[in-house]
């Protein structure tokens, strides 16, 4: 993919990644995927992408909002945003893109002659990555699901790297981690910084599919926090608050929706539970005359996301439960 303006210019620029990719839309152009480049004086390049999956929206908005006050005469080193880095899905609110239907954030690390969700990933980690110190990917849960609003450290093979991705997510400010660790993906925006060697931290930041404007603050402080913390900005060093932190020792912890029906939740986000707890009524709406279910959480935890949805498919995730290991912080 080719970029329509330098990232080695001084000064704020504008520009696309151009997605060439023939469809019945877009036969001989391309699929504009913006880019922001601020560079200032000497320093670190943090990239911060959001949009990843198309329908979370407090990561672009607070990615919109650095690049719009982030004057490059004040900032040592460079900023390179991609508020929207999955364009056709945001266009559509969608997770996935509606160009292949397939999903960004499981499609690292691409390639530059498959579809556009693997150009696009080839692009970010074998273009992008490697002239970044640091990275930062803006995540919700969209219209899918809520998250309790946390940043995402990948437990990396390199210890010194783990420790990096562990002080960027600390740095952030949220009170809680969730620790990314052997039942993690290998196909995300983390794991192609893992492979390019570069600190990265990610977050999930609510959901709704919408705008929340306590969570978009919130992010926009905490993008402010992590260039103090790298040096790029002036302000007082983050403060290394106590936190809790998470992680999602076994997939079968969470519970999931036994059939097609209407789960009646009865828990949240934020919440930790004990293995029998009620979770929730499970009903037939669609066979009035069958009795629901009552749903119990299958382990102790702590119920980092919910689905947002009502009506469910059987395997749909209702509650994720991970375990706290707020221990190995210390």
């Amino acid at each position: 993919m080719h970029l329509t303006l330098d990232l080695d210019a001084i000064g704020t620029h504008h520009g696309d990644a151009m997605l060439r990719w023939s469809d019945n839309s877009n036969p001989l152009g391309y699929h504009p995927i913006p880019v922001i480049s601020i560079k200032g004086r000497a320093g670190p390049t943090l990239l911060i992408t959001a949009g990843t999956h198309g329908d979370e929206f407090e990561g672009p908005s607070a990615a919109m909002r650095i690049a719009r006050s982030i004057d490059p005469e004040h900032l040592n080193g460079q900023l390179i945003i991609l508020p929207a880095l999955n364009a056709p899905a945001v266009r559509a609110s969608s997770r996935v893109t509606p160009l292949d239907g397939a999903n960004l954030n499981r499609a690292f690390p691409g390639h530059p002659q498959g579809g556009p969700t693997a150009m696009i990933a080839d692009f970010i980690e074998a273009q992008i990555m490697p002239r970044v110190d640091a990275a930062i990917d803006l995540h919700s849960g969209g219209k899918a699901s809520f998250f309790q609003p946390c940043t995402l450290p990948t437990r990396t093979k390199d210890p010194e790297l783990y420790e990096k991705n562990l002080d960027l997510a600390v740095a952030f400010g949220l009170p809680l981690i969730w620790r990314l660790g052997a039942n993690n993906d290998a196909r995300s925006v983390n794991s192609a910084a893992e492979r390019t060697g570069v600190p990265m931290v990610a977050t999930e930041l609510g959901g709704g599919g919408g705008v929340d404007p306590e969570i978009t603050n919130q992010t926009e402080t905490g993008l402010r926090r992590l260039m103090v913390h790298l040096g790029m900005i002036d302000g007082e060093a983050p403060s290394k608050q106590t936190k809790k932190m998470v992680e999602v020792t076994d997939p079968l912890n969470s519970l999931y929706a036994p059939a097609e029906g209407l789960f009646d939740r009865a828990v949240k986000a934020g919440q930790t539970v004990k293995a029998g707890d009620f979770a929730g009524w499970f009903h037939f709406p669609l066979e009035s005359e069958r009795p629901p279910l009552r749903l119990t959480c299958p382990t102790d935890g702590f119920i980092l996301a919910h689905t947002n949805r009502g009506y469910v498919q059987r395997g749909e995730m209702l509650a994720l439960v991970t375990s706290d290991i707020s221990d190995d912080l210390n």
